[in-house]
């Protein structure tokens, strides 16, 4: 499903035009995101968690010639998705 699909399924499940579902989806995003980015986790219940994992800085090599590549510590966004979305999708 890509995001138009998804606004037109707000649309037409909430009642809404599709300029307020388009609102609506980019405010939920926007918020998990905004969260997301200041550290905190979001934790939807029945859905699942979105967190931050701090990936340690590594050595790894290229594929290619074989040298030694030192990869800088990250973070990356993560999704623990919860018992309701499971059992959905099972």
């Amino acid at each position: 499903m890509k995001k138009v699909e998804l606004i037109n399924h707000v649309a037409a499940t909430a009642g809404l035009s599709k300029v307020d579902a388009g609102a609506a989806v980019d405010a939920v995003l926007g918020g998990i995101s905004g969260a997301l980015a200041s550290g905190d986790s979001v934790s939807l219940v029945g859905f699942g968690t979105f967190s931050v994992s701090a990936r340690a800085a590594r050595t790894a090599r290229n594929p290619r010639t074989g040298d030694a590549i030192n990869v800088p510590a990250s973070k990356a966004p993560k999704f623990k998705a919860g018992k309701g979305l499971k059992d959905a999708v099972k």
